[in-house]
């Protein structure tokens, strides 16, 4: 929904909050909530176009349950399960795009991660999904297929850290308002798509699919290119 895009403020991203997600791109475990912003600008919402490729970038997708904050929360007390929950107002399904070379270069040199996450359509998300129909975030079936074939298949449940955890840790930071977006974080198995590939995403709790997204892959026009920093 173009809603979602108008009043998000700010994407927070929890990263590697999944235990074989971890794994599969060499990275260590962290001991609390790692995350990172990524712009509004890059959320395409439902039937908006493309992602698009920029020239040089190796094109990684990434599935998360994103939480749609519906009040302003600032450091939400760590005992305070109900009042984090409280805070969510609805959720969508997303995919994290990531410019995974433009990452990892930035990762070896010490350097930050917004332009591997950052580029217009690199957050394609779903429409809007009411918090009655997710009665525990805990519980929700990922998945993503590219081409037909499946890629990602998980279960939220098997997140490092749960969801009040990471809006404690957040709203300790930055104060979450009213519109703001938060991924929770991707399972195993993301990797590259091409131009011309069709990503298709959906979320499903108990057997049932609530939302989906289906967006095709394009090269991006325009003078960037990826080079080394």
């Amino acid at each position: 929904m173009a809603s979602i895009k108008a009043n998000a403020r700010k994407v927070i991203c929890i990263g590697r909050n999944y235990a074989d997600h971890v794994t599969e791109l060499n990275n260590v475990r962290p001991k609390q909530p790692f995350f990172f912003l990524k712009p509004p600008s890059s959320i395409l919402p439902p039937n908006s176009g493309p992602v698009l490729r920029p020239k040089g970038v190796t094109l990684h997708y990434e599935v998360e349950l994103a939480l749609i904050i519906g009040k302003e929360v600032r450091d939400l007390d760590a005992n305070d399960e109900k009042g984090a929950m409280d805070a969510i107002d609805g959720y969508c399904l997303s995919i994290d795009m990531t410019g995974r070379n433009v990452q990892d270069e930035a990762k070896k040199k010490g350097l930050p991660w917004s332009i591997a996450k950052g580029f217009d359509t690199f957050l394609p998300i779903s429409n809007y999904i009411p918090k009655a129909l997710i009665p525990d975030p805990h519980r929700v079936d990922l998945h993503l297929a590219v081409n037909g074939q499946m890629r990602q298949s998980d279960n939220t449940e098997l997140m490092l850290f749960r969801i009040p955890r990471q809006l404690t840790d957040i709203s300790r930071v930055m104060t979450l308002g009213p519109g703001d977006i938060v991924l929770t974080g991707t399972p195993k198995g993301v990797g590259p798509v091409s131009v011309g590939d069709i990503m298709r995403a959906c979320v499903k709790v108990d057997g049932k699919e609530l939302e989906s997204i289906e967006v095709e892959v394009k090269e991006r026009e325009g003078s960037y290119e990826f080079k080394e920093t």
